[in-house]
Parts: C-alpha cells; structure tokens; sequence
C-alpha cells in the first residue's frame, strides 16, 4: 500500500486510465503520486450560480471520460461538464433531498450515445436524457412510483441500469430496468424491473454494484420482511444475481457490516468502517486494511453527517485508491478474490 499526498480534500474519485481523478476538485494524480491540475474546484466555496447551495462535494464520471456531474450528495442542484466546460445545469426532486444521496448515472448505450439518467422533476420518475444534446430520451405517458429512486448505475454493455433506493419506512431495495426497453416505453421504468419477485430478497438491500454486465452483488443488513424458510436472499447476506439466468449464482452469509460495494475486475470491495476485500464465492474477508480509515454508512439514505466513502476501484480490479483526510491510500489488490470465475 501506498500513500498518495493530496493537496486539498478529495471529494470524488475516478480511474482514467493511469490517473486518478477528482472532479470535484478539479485535480488528477498519478500512480508514482504526482498532482496536478486540471480544472477549476467545483468544491465548497465555488460560485454555483445556482438557487441554492455554494459548491459540490460529489462527483460521477463517464466511461468514455468525456462527461461528468458535480453534485451535493444531498442537495439539489447539479452540473453537467463536458471535459472540464460546464455544458448545462441539473436538478433533481426537492422531495426529501436532504435525505438521500443523489440519483444520478453516466453511461454508454449500445449504439454509443453517451447518456444520463437522473429524476429531474419526480423522485419516483427515472430519467434518460443524451449526454451531449439533452435530448430526452424518454418521453411519454408517465406514472411516479413511491420508489426514492438512488444509487444509480449503467451496466458497462449499456443494457441496464441498476437502482439501490429505498421506499418508505425507510427500507433499502434493489431494482434493475431494461434501458433498451425503456427506450421504445419509458413506462418500462415505472415498473418494477427485471428482477423476479421470487425467489426475491426478503430483506433489506444495504448496497448493490455490477459484477459485469450480467451479474450484479447484492448485500442485505439485519432486517427483513418475512422470516420464512425461502430460496430468497436472506438478512445479513451478500449474493451474486445473473440477469440472463434469472437465478442467484451465490449466496453467502457475512459476519460484518457490508456498507457501500464497489467493484471492477472480478473484485469486490466493502467499505465500513475500512476497506475489506470480499470472495463473493464464500462471502469471506480475503484482506482487509484496518489502518484505512472510511465512514460506516450503509444504505443510501437517512443521516446526513456520515457520508458516503470516497474511492474508487480500477477497472482491472488491481488497483483500489480510498480517499483520506490529506491524502489517498492506493492499494495494490491480491489476485486470490477474483470473481469473475463465477458461472456466466
């Protein structure tokens, strides 16, 4: 492990190619841990122009890198850049804002129009729109669900995008749209996704990621609804879901809190607490790294002063860079928890 020294606080992160990024900040680094500067900082501070708020503390980049949104992880108002030039302003439902993270997503279809998804004027009303013109993509008869749509994120074959929202109680849940569906019937994302309702997850989802374009991890806290003996996936579980079987290919129980998944290679990571590498084939801790200091939030919603962990994790899965108070721990993954050895 390696520490990389920051100048200023980072505020988001993201892999392009070799480098680090914080878009936020407007600063990028390299693997031998040299800074520099690349845009302006869109952090605390920063004129928004905007209604409300002074500056972002969360960012979201596009595969391609081309495009990226600064946000306020509970605020309102947002802007999308292309490159490092403000290309328009965002803004989502007013509705509970302050108490969840911010539902927005860049992605790439098929065909490679770069897209976003956002709920621009109803929390339960998902959003595509061209990346590049605004265009909206999904235009229509809608009807708003009381799903608090959050956590957002495009599949990298551009076929899907995954939701880990919550619904009022407040319980976390796990939904995945057909965005080519969505497409020729925006009505698509106004129902309850692909995945089945049973065998489903009889428990509170605490945080969700891709695997792949085809598989996405799953793992549940302590609550559930039902306490029956089911195939589901029960509380304090993590799993692997495959869309195209329409099964789970694991199910694994863990003896921790899970928090926020990230993942890229075949790997993936927890961060509660600190970073632990997880075997989604056994659901055990490969290695952790205590000395890593990251917030112990889990869900996407609820208290305001925890944070979501700042990191990111390489495509390659090789690489996991975690933000800290003055600097970023970049560590070096072992090649013992690669998943991507699961059943396709």
């Amino acid at each position: 492990m390696e520490w990389v020294k920051s100048t200023a606080p980072v505020r988001s992160l993201a892999w392009q190619g070799d480098e680090l990024v914080d878009v936020v900040g407007g600063r990028a680094w390299s693997t031998d841990g040299v800074e520099r500067r690349i845009a302006i900082d869109h952090g605390p501070g920063f004129n928004t122009g905007l209604n409300t708020g002074t500056g972002f503390d969360r960012g979201v980049v596009s595969p391609s890198g081309r495009y990226s949104v600064v946000y306020p992880e509970r605020g309102t108002e947002a802007l999308l850049l292309e490159g490092t030039h403000p290309l328009r302003e965002l803004t989502r439902c007013p509705d509970h804002a302050e108490d969840y993270d911010y539902p927005v997503a860049l992605g790439t279809l098929r065909d490679g129009r770069e897209i976003l998804v956002h709920c621009p004027e109803e929390y339960g009303v998902l959003q595509i729109e061209d990346a590049a013109t605004g265009q909206r993509l999904t235009t229509g008869p809608r009807e708003a669900r009381d799903v608090f749509h959050s956590r957002l994120s495009v599949a990298g074959d551009g076929r899907h995008v995954l939701v880990a929202g919550w619904v009022w109680h407040p319980y976390g849940i796990v939904e995945v749209f057909d965005l080519e569906g969505a497409l020729a019937d925006p009505a698509v994302l106004d129902g309850h996704g692909v995945l089945p309702w049973q065998p489903g997850i009889d428990a509170e989802v605490e945080s969700a990621c891709w695997l792949d374009h085809d598989r996405l991890v799953v793992a549940t806290g302590d609550e559930f609804l039902t306490d029956e003996d089911t195939a589901a996936l029960g509380p304090r579980r993590i799993g692997v879901w495959s869309l195209s079987r329409r099964a789970w290919l694991r199910r694994n129980s863990v003896d921790f809190e899970v928090g926020t998944l990230l993942a890229g290679g075949g790997r993936v990571v927890s961060l509660h607490g600190h970073p632990r590498l997880i075997d989604v084939m056994t659901g055990e801790v490969v290695e952790e790294w205590p000395e890593v200091r990251v917030s112990r939030r889990a869900g996407a919603f609820g208290v305001t002063h925890i944070p979501t962990p700042v990191a990111a994790l390489s495509p390659d899965g090789r690489l996991l860079a975690v933000a800290q108070e003055e600097s970023i721990a970049l560590i070096g993954l072992p090649r013992s928890a690669d998943s991507a050895h699961l059943p396709p």
